[in-house]
């Protein structure tokens, strides 16, 4: 039997969702339901002052309007952060603002009616009192003297400091030939998941147990952090989560909606009560991405080699830091060396609060930041010194046989193969062919432009010691009387596929047929605790524990198989026993387990086993991108006419999974590098606020991708998994941008910030003049 992993399956889980059978938040239909509409602040700074809901509560439908008296009177906790750094200042957060609000779109009071509309309606009778105050919203000015605070009891909108450093940076500088230096801006990013955030809560006094339903990636975390902020045994806390509907790291959070939900679930036993996020609320209230300024300097050799890197940065987190926020521009100090050798670093990260949405992870979480930083700074270095910035990254490469290789931040490389990845990519793109076409049209006027990247990312989260919820993962396996198979993960994947490919792992070990296996998440009543989807661990951390699982179950069948055929030495193949000229089928020994007539001594009757497995390294996937774009001269339009991949995520499961999770990072990193920015403005205001003026890109603005593989296994996992998750987003935005600014080259344009609008582009264009 050919084996399922390496084959590319399409998704099991596709047909309910094409079918429209899909059960998302909304989806979810009660008797009794209530529905909740938050009320939220309209300025971005001042003094909250009375709250006068009586009219509210007299509107027709109205069940119940809370503030924060209410969840203080109930001794409700605040919204946790999971990634407090040592020294950090960190403000209180509650679920609804107290005192003050601090960023446009805070929760100050919640309306519970019979229907949405009734609750809507009802929201604006609510009179609330502020007395405004100037915001501060540019993260540098922040920190100056005199600038407003957004929590005056901090006494400053200085957050943290986080440094790393290693080597001796200032003697590198000094035997630098050329140091090359340059600011660079990551600009806030909205997830624009295609299902906003939501959730139902229910509370059932006669098992004394809460409900929530959330859409999240991260359902045991969430129970966890529930209980906590409520005052509840974890144990009478269940949490589901349903289809959720895209995440991209939006819903790796812990959110005020949740407790507010949940709280007024309580109250209102046993009426259920369910809010849904509206796109306006996504824009305002759901967590933001990147958010990072910071200054680049590169010592070099006269020859290309990279000496020593500084990087200074300056972190938005927003009016509050998130469940992650803090921890996330550590990551990007980590991966500041990229995939290259650099014998000395300083990497210095300051956090600032500002009155904007909290920033978190979204997809890459820091990775995408250092990867464009380091792949912009190393273009505009390969122009100072008259090198080719191809040649420029390929000095700088460490070879297969360097592997594990030390970074200067002090992680270990698990595996890879940079410089085949990178000759690979530009075989496909046919790069000397590119380069002399792009001449040709040069000479006719026409701005056309290649960009390069090539990138490494932290990927795998773990160990526990490196992740504040854990980096561990936790897998059941059950088999059914019948020769079915059930999976359970603590892994609660929401596009990534593992219900498919966890299926073949499944089938490969077990030697049944891909149909027989089952595989459920997201519920923690169901299945055992596990830490989440995110950094692309599902299949690095989640599938070694699912094999670990696999495998005892595999062992114990073949001891009741050996028993049941007299056999000491049993051998298994494409799921039948055999010994001694004779055979069980998988399903006999299934049914023989349950039965229990006839086992071993000492064999406890069913067939189930659960595992757990932790890392003890990330993993670390890796490639190069090319992309070929055109800038139309009179409109500064951007068309992408090729875009190459090649990328390196170890052991691939199932191909088709692969080339999914890649074309869709790299359309995100498209968005990035060409459309996506939310943009407040002095006043606080979110200005980019909905999808009228917040661009996203569109398919007619993608090219089709050409995607190729390095696969070097991991040696951290017994899968050789990598992860796949993220290596779109972070190896295409520096390649885009790159293109962009190479064909602006005539203009003499060494740089230019994200994201690169037409109108921005046609300015340059006319200030530099035509060629």
């Amino acid at each position: 039997m050919t084996p399922y992993v390496g084959r590319p399956v399409k998704r099991t889980e596709d047909p309910r969702l094409i079918r429209g059978l899909g059960r998302y938040v909304d989806d979810l239909r009660f008797a009794d339901l209530l529905h909740v509409s938050i009320v939220r602040s309209p300025h971005a700074n001042g003094r909250l002052g009375p709250i006068d809901a009586s009219a509210a509560r007299q509107a027709p439908g109205v069940v119940e309007v809370a503030t924060v008296a209410d969840l203080d009177a109930a001794a409700v906790g605040d919204v946790p952060c999971g990634a407090v750094l040592p020294g950090m200042r960190k403000p209180a957060h509650r679920p609804l603002a107290r005192g003050r609000v601090r960023f446009a779109g805070e929760p100050i009071a919640a309306v519970v009616a019979t229907s949405r509309e009734a609750a809507r309606d009802a929201q604006d009778l609510i009179s609330v009192e502020i007395e405004a105050a100037d915001p501060i919203v540019d993260p540098e000015k922040a920190l100056a003297g005199g600038a407003p605070l957004v929590h005056p009891e901090l006494e400053t909108n200085h957050a943290f400091d986080w440094t790393l450093k290693s080597g001796d940076v200032d003697a590198a500088f000094r035997s630098a030939d050329r140091v090359v230096s340059q600011k660079l801006v990551h600009q806030r990013l909205v997830p624009v998941s295609i299902e906003t955030r939501g959730a139902v809560a229910q509370y059932d006094a006669g098992e004394e147990r809460l409900t929530l339903w959330t859409s999240t990636q991260i359902p045991h975390l969430v129970r966890t952090m529930l209980a906590g902020t409520l005052g509840l045994p974890e144990n009478r806390v269940r949490v589901v989560a349903p289809e959720v509907g895209g995440g991209f790291g939006g819903k790796l959070n812990f959110y005020a909606e949740e407790i507010l939900v949940a709280f007024l679930a309580l109250r209102l036993a046993p009426r259920p009560v369910k809010w849904i996020e509206t796109r306006r609320e996504h824009f305002a209230g759901t967590i933001h991405g990147r958010g990072q300024v910071g200054t680049v300097e590169i010592g070099f050799k006269r020859d290309g080699r990279i000496l020593a890197i500084r990087y200074h940065s300056i972190q938005d987190l927003g009016a509050y830091p998130q469940l992650l926020g803090p921890a996330i521009p550590t990551l990007t100090g980590l991966m500041v060396p990229g995939p290259y050798k650099v014998e000395a670093l300083d990497v210095k990260v300051t956090g600032v609060y500002t009155n904007q949405m909290s920033t978190d992870a979204y997809r890459g979480a820091g990775r995408p930041e250092a990867i464009y930083q380091l792949e912009r700074v190393l273009d505009i270095a390969a122009r100072d010194l008259e090198m080719d910035p191809i040649e420029l990254r390929r000095r700088n490469l460490p070879t297969k046989e360097e592997f594990p290789f030390k970074t200067a931040a002090g992680l270990t490389y698990d595996s890879g193969d940079y410089q085949r990845a990178l000759d690979r990519a530009l075989e496909i793109a046919r790069i000397d062919e590119l380069r002399a076409e792009q001449k040709r049209l040069r000479a006719q006027g026409r701005l056309l432009g290649i960009g390069i990247s090539t990138y490494v990312e932290i990927c795998g989260l773990g160990p526990s010691a490196a992740v504040p919820a854990g980096g561990w993962e936790s897998a059941t396996v059950r088999v059914e009387p019948s020769g079915k198979v059930t999976v359970l993960t603590g892994s609660s994947p929401h596009g990534q596929g593992e219900e498919t490919s966890f299926a073949q792992i499944a089938a490969d070990v077990l030697g049944v047929p891909l149909e027989n296996v089952s595989v459920r998440h997201g519920d923690t009543a169901e299945v055992q605790y596990g830490i989440g989807t995110f950094g692309s661990r599902n299949m690095a951390v989640g599938g070694p524990a699912l094999l670990k699982a696999l495998e005892r179950v595999r062992d114990k069948m073949k001891r009741l198989a050996g028993h049941l055929l007299g056999a000491a030495e049993v051998g298994f193949a494409e799921g039948k026993f055999s010994a001694a000229g004779k055979t069980l089928s998988f399903a006999e020994v299934a049914g023989a387990a349950h039965r229990a007539a006839n086992i071993p001594e000492d064999f406890e009757p069913g067939l189930s086993a659960s595992a757990s497995f932790e890392p003890k390294n990330f993993t670390f996937p890796s490639g190069t991108h090319v992309c070929v774009v055109e800038v139309d001269r009179d409109t500064g339009d951007v068309r992408i006419l090729r875009y190459v991949a090649v990328d390196d995520c170890g052991k691939v499961i199932n191909p088709l999974l692969v080339e999914g999770q890649i074309q869709g990072g790299i359309a995100q990193a498209i968005g990035q590098a060409l459309y996506e920015e939310a943009v407040y403005d002095e006043a606080g205001q979110l200005v980019t606020g909905e999808l009228m003026d917040y661009a996203i890109p569109r398919a007619s603005q993608c090219p089709r991708f050409e995607t190729d593989r390095v696969e070097t296994p991991s040696p951290v996992n017994p899968l050789g998994a990598k992860g796949v998750g993220e290596a779109g987003t972070i190896g295409a935005t520096p390649a885009v941008a790159n293109a962009v600014i190479d064909a602006l080259a005539p203009f003499g344009v060494r740089h230019v910030d994200l994201p690169l609008k037409p109108e921005k582009l046609w300015r340059l264009m006319q200030q530099g003049g035509r060629p």
